[in-house]
């Protein structure tokens, strides 16, 4: 599965691969092979990213348009 949102996110804020991978403490390659769907998303992943863009998971996941977290 392909993962274009976390890309978009990631482009739309001019921030690097290398920085978001920094932030989830993996490899800049790592993180790449996770937005092209090589490498799953783990729901650890999955949380710090959502926590760092304020969005939901589910629309990371691509599942909503809304991307505000429901409480």
């Amino acid at each position: 599965m392909y993962f274009s949102r976390i890309k978009e996110l990631r482009e739309d804020r001019d921030i690097k691969q290398k920085q978001i991978a920094e932030f989830l403490n993996v490899s800049q390659n790592t993180y790449s092979q996770y937005e092209t769907g090589v490498i799953a998303l783990t729901a650890d992943v999955l949380i710090k990213l959502s926590e760092y863009y304020k969005v939901s998971i589910d629309y990371l996941l691509d599942r909503t348009n809304n991307p505000n977290i429901n409480r």
